[in-house]
């Protein structure tokens, strides 16, 4: 898989040197698009307040309240916490106003979809509200922009993995020619699609122990997102079998009576091939498949108590 290009982190801007003025916000007419979009929320049930063209991106916006039923979570985000949206709706009771609008677009057939608004949809619909506000934006894409972009992301592997190997599924129902790299911004780094996979199939998978070695190899494809999911699919299946081999390796470990919680990532570090490898490095699944011979035969016979002490990495209950 070929590279995709480095981020490049802006520059701070000259102050007042961007965008829209206050006055240059107002949208008299919004576009074909944004008028589409203003016509399916009226559909739905929903009632247009207003719009206007973003102060910086200069994008059409429309405010609106929605009916409740007709909102959705976007099929690819984080899994849902119950005991924040608990704490919202009974912030949201005692204040009886609901002040921070979800953002929405419109979804693929019917009704909208929140990228961002998850907890506060399920704290309306735990107080029973009928409506909700909600900034729509025109352009569905935007979906996945905002979850990159998401300052509530979650920062466990997990569940940035599982986010993004949804997001990836997402994208490739709405694009499935267009190429994996063009999304890269979207879906951070090509490990953590391979390790949602992972994580779909054992929720316990130690993916911080194999992590480093995924970050290193996994690229982005150029290749279009179909041919490049069947990829991951790939990488996680050789994941998956090189676990097996670990952890029966592990097992063997704890039965000679050693205690650690780093021995999975001192089995890993063993049998991984790049310490040795100068240069250009192979292929991940050329690293994995060496890896699963070598934990095959992994001799725990052969293995000191002070061998561990310098063993590093991620401990083996990290998630």
């Amino acid at each position: 898989m070929k590279r995709a290009p480095a981020k490049r982190r802006a520059r701070k801007a000259a102050a007042g040197s961007r965008g829209l003025s206050p006055a240059d916000c107002r949208a008299d007419t919004l576009g074909a698009e944004a008028e589409e979009v203003r016509a399916r929320i009226e559909r739905e049930g929903g009632l247009v307040i207003g719009a206007y063209h973003d102060p910086l991106g200069r994008q059409p916006l429309i405010v609106a309240v929605l009916p409740v039923e007709r909102i959705e979570p976007t099929p690819f985000q984080r899994d849902l916490s119950q005991a924040h949206h608990r704490r919202l709706a009974d912030v949201i009771d005692k204040t009886g106003l609901f002040l921070d609008p979800v953002i929405a677009v419109t979804a693929p057939r019917e009704g909208f979809w929140t990228p961002n608004g998850r907890h506060r949809l399920e704290a309306m619909r735990r107080l029973g509200a009928r409506a909700i506000t909600a900034l729509v934006v025109p352009r569905r894409e935007i979906a996945w922009q905002i979850l990159a972009l998401n300052t509530e992301k979650a920062h466990n592997l997990r569940e940035r993995s599982l986010e993004v190997i949804r997001i990836l599924r997402g994208l490739l129902e709405e694009d499935p020619a267009r190429p994996e790299s063009a999304f890269a911004f979207y879906l951070e780094e090509a490990s953590l699609a391979t390790l949602g996979l992972c994580y779909e199939r054992n929720a316990k998978f130690a993916g911080g122990a194999y992590n480093p070695i995924v970050r290193r190899l996994d690229t982005f494809s150029d290749e279009p997102l179909a041919k490049a999911m069947r990829a991951h699919e790939k990488h996680a299946d050789m994941l998956m079998a090189l676990e097996e081999r670990v952890a029966e390796a592990v097992a063997k470990l704890k039965q000679r009576g050693f205690v650690s919680p780093y021995l999975r990532a001192f089995v890993v570090a063993r049998i991984n091939p790049l310490r040795w490898i100068k240069g250009e490095p192979p292929e991940l699944a050329e690293v994995l498949k060496t890896m699963r011979e070598r934990a095959a035969k992994f001799n725990v016979d052969k293995v000191k108590q002070e061998d561990l002490a310098s063993a590093g990495g991620a401990p083996d209950e990290q998630e």
